[in-house]
């Protein structure tokens, strides 16, 4: 049986107005365009030479928006077959040689691989409510100064040791930019949190 298509919108970088296709899958639900332009506003348009983990890639909009905007390679974790499928169209479409597409379990992932990366997207299954998990299991996987973006539903509780950067929220989706708390600090930097109520 032939799968739905969907379709969402690259909003920047080299490939800016690329559409790319994607297929009905349960929980998958792309970051709309709005918030990945509040996001990539948080982390300064240009990602040139960072490296970046998309954990539960979906239709792949935030690690290909990262690739657009110059990361110096993505990794893209999804463990469901036909969406990884569209994820494999969407790389020679675009003719993306920075992105490493990874056929596996987000979580899973993190437990069998040691890459540290600069930025993390964790957007999981709609309602899957992994978030507190892969954040437990992200700390070894991060270089200095990493920045890791998170979408939940509002009633998460952060695990010890990470500060929320900024914040903001679309609809009933709530989503933040967070920071490992270095050793021997309690809070964050003066004047680094923000709180944008309307994506």
């Amino acid at each position: 049986m032939s799968q739905a298509r969907n379709r969402v919108r690259i909003i920047g970088g080299r490939w800016r107005r690329r559409l790319l296709d994607f297929p009905d899958a349960a929980g998958l639900r792309p970051t709309p365009d709005a918030v990945r332009e509040k996001l990539f506003n948080w982390l300064g348009q240009e990602l040139d030479g960072l490296v970046c983990l998309d954990l539960f890639a979906g239709s792949g909009a935030l690690g290909f928006e990262a690739a657009s905007r110059g990361a110096r390679q993505v990794v893209m974790v999804e463990q469901s077959r036909h969406v990884l499928d569209a994820l494999r169209a969407s790389v020679a479409s675009l003719q993306a040689e920075t992105v490493v597409l990874r056929p596996r379990d987000g979580v899973k992932f993190l437990l069998e691989n040691t890459q540290c990366f600069d930025v993390v997207f964790v957007d999981p299954p709609y309602g899957a409510g992994l978030q507190a998990t892969v954040l437990s299991a992200l700390p070894p996987h991060l270089n200095p100064d990493a920045r890791v973006y998170v979408e939940h539903d509002g009633s998460l509780q952060w695990p010890a040791g990470w500060v929320v950067w900024r914040e903001g929220r679309a609809g009933k989706a709530h989503f933040c930019l967070l920071k490992r708390i270095e050793p021997g600090h309690d809070i964050a930097p003066s004047g680094s949190l923000e709180q944008d109520s309307n994506a």
